[in-house]
């Protein structure tokens, strides 16, 4: 590439060329452009020189472009069209009307809302592109804290650090059985009733299954998973199969397990009701994009301003303080 060429080619000069051309006078060209005319001629002269041609007839009545003027005025229109448009998308991107935000939530998020939500901002802001990962809630925070992901969403009870955090909507946890299980007859269960059949669990790290794991411990039982899953998916199919119960949000049994022919039992626990959090690093670290999905998931700026920054919890402080008796009932 020759540089002294790009760099005899820079926007002003561009300007100034088109504008003779259409002008077919230099003064009146330098006159439209804001500039003096021995700087406009000399300008003209450095771009005549970088690219070997001759770009005018002059004459006592103007100046006319050549043949390779003409070829040099078409691609600089080209040129400075390409510029406005760039000027054009960002002024798009600084308005939120363009932009790309990156979304990190559990999979109880990814099944249950987060569907319905996107469809209805994608329908708002089509231009805005959102890269969703499904993850661990604590992988959540972790991705969030690190600047790798700009929004979350990820379970109360993982421990968010220093981010802001923002109540969004809860899940009911229930039971899933095959419609032949012994349990299937039963409006509802107790978590401690479920603990008395193999489980199919999601990974350890999940924090679903450190809930599960902490309630056991306290109600004196045994845990028995007999199968870790990565996904609720696979969980049905395991149970589907007849290798055991599981628990899962009750959205997620909608979506994918009722359509299994398998059967979802209430739990009188009234820790089965699980809340997701947002979480963000605050508003100065979005985008305009990303505080616009964070508006179209959380409400209006007023309750996100009132949410606490800065507070600490240890890992697992949402976990409940379970009740003497091992449960009780849903208010």
């Amino acid at each position: 590439m020759d540089r002294r060429l790009v760099r005899d080619l820079d926007i002003l000069t561009l300007q100034l060329f088109v504008a003779i051309c259409e002008e077919g006078s230099l003064t009146r060209a330098a006159r439209r452009e804001g500039i003096a005319p021995s700087a406009a001629s000399k300008r003209l002269s450095d771009l005549e020189k970088a690219l070997q041609s001759e770009l005018f007839h002059r004459g006592t009545t103007g100046m006319v472009c050549t043949s390779s003027g003409e070829t040099v005025l078409r691609y600089a229109r080209s040129m400075l069209h390409t510029v406005q448009q760039i000027r054009s998308e960002l002024k798009d991107y600084a308005k939120g009307k363009r932009g790309f935000v990156r979304v990190r939530a559990n999979m109880g998020a990814v099944v249950q809302f987060l569907p319905e939500e996107l469809a209805g901002f994608f329908s708002e802001h089509p231009e805005i592109k959102v890269d969703l990962a499904e993850r661990s809630s604590q992988a959540v925070i972790d991705e969030i804290e690190k600047g790798t992901a700009d929004i979350g969403l990820c379970s109360s009870i993982v421990d968010s650090r220093q981010l802001v955090r923002i109540p969004y909507k809860t899940m009911r946890l229930v039971l899933v059985v095959r419609p032949d299980h012994v349990l299937a007859e039963k409006d509802s269960v107790s978590v401690s009733d479920a603990l008395d059949y193999p489980q199919i669990g999601l990974q350890s790290y999940s924090a679903l299954h450190q809930l599960m794991a902490s309630y056991a411990q306290h109600v004196v039982k045994h845990l028995n998973v007999r199968l870790h899953v990565t996904g609720f998916d696979a969980q049905l199919r395991m149970i589907q199969s007849g290798l055991g119960v599981g628990l899962m949000p009750d959205g997620a049994f909608e979506a994918i397990g009722r359509p299994m022919n398998l059967t979802a039992i209430a739990l009188t626990d009234d820790w089965a009701r699980r809340q997701i959090d947002v979480v963000h690093r605050g508003d100065n670290a979005l985008s305009a994009a990303g505080k616009l999905l964070l508006r179209h998931l959380t409400g209006e700026p007023e309750r996100r301003s009132s949410v606490a920054q800065g507070v600490t919890r240890p890992l697992l402080a949402g976990l409940p303080e379970w009740p003497n008796e091992g449960h009780h009932s849903i208010q």
